[in-house]
């Protein structure tokens, strides 16, 4: 079986998208004919997939083959995809208070969305550009896509802007002071927030705390975990470890070696492709 391999890009937002989107984004991942397994943690966003190849999600012990597009909101515990072969995605990564809207799609709690748009008509088009290898041009259709479609939307000023105060904080901040930074009562926020998103500003702002988190492990796997509570707003040490362990599945620590190792992998891997 030839070696796992994968490409990762992100391109920005224009500016009429940076207050709904966070960015676009292209992966291709090169396995064996075999189907084999890669897990997605919980983020503070819903991610828009259109894909390329073969793609299941195991469902109550069955691999469910995914249509594309397909949408992906919070999620509270871990997700496996199985693929095989070339496998490729382009990916919009949305703020999760704002998507429902754009699209015109009711609100879903559920982590996997899958649904009727018309914005799955883009999917030859962006097939025949994934299979010259016309990746700039794939992602730039969708910008132009999502651009017709934020104009279209008037902006919930009291959304964006509570959305705002939680990404500065880096969903630090209680529920109160995003509301004032909204200017309105927290009672007003939460029920427009919910009918929008899905969920609660708690549940959006626990899943960027953790995101933070999670970003700075892989990075730095030895980061001192009391200064990582003291510093994302956690009550101690072990509050951070129980959210940690709640959103990922695993411990911080562990999380911290297996980040540590597969930094190690993809080092060899740099080496092996150079050499």
């Amino acid at each position: 079986m030839p070696p796992f391999k994968m490409h990762h890009q992100e391109f920005e937002p224009p500016e009429e998208l940076q207050d709904t989107i966070k960015c676009f984004w292209y992966n291709r991942r090169l396995s064996g004919a075999e189907l084999s397994g890669f897990e997605v943690v919980p983020d503070g966003y819903t991610e828009i997939i259109f894909h390329f190849g073969s793609c299941n999600i195991s469902s109550n012990g069955e691999l469910q083959p995914l249509p594309s597009p397909f949408m992906m909101g919070l999620l509270n515990q871990p997700a496996i995809f199985y693929t095989k072969n070339r496998f490729e995605i382009i990916g919009i990564r949305c703020f999760p208070w704002t998507v429902f809207d754009l699209l015109g799609l009711p609100s879903n709690k559920h982590g996997l969305h899958l649904f009727e748009h018309p914005m799955a008509q883009l999917q030859p088009k962006l097939n025949a550009f994934i299979l010259d290898g016309k990746i700039d041009e794939a992602v730039a259709t969708v910008k132009q896509y999502f651009l017709q479609a934020r104009a279209q939307v008037a902006a919930n000023s009291m959304l964006f802007k509570a959305g705002i105060a939680m990404q500065e904080a880096k969903g630090t901040i209680p529920v109160s002071e995003v509301a004032a930074a909204a200017h309105v009562t927290v009672r007003t926020l939460e029920r427009n927030f919910k009918r929008s998103s899905g969920h609660t500003v708690k549940d959006v702002s626990g899943l960027m705390r953790f995101e933070q988190v999670r970003n700075r492990l892989w990075h730095d796997p030895d980061a001192n975990l009391a200064s990582l509570a003291h510093e994302f707003g956690y009550t101690d040490q072990p509050h951070l470890s129980r959210e940690f362990k709640r959103y990922s599945g695993t411990s911080p620590a562990a999380f911290a070696r297996k980040a540590k190792k597969g930094k190690q992998v993809l080092s060899s891997d740099l080496l092996n492709l150079s050499s």
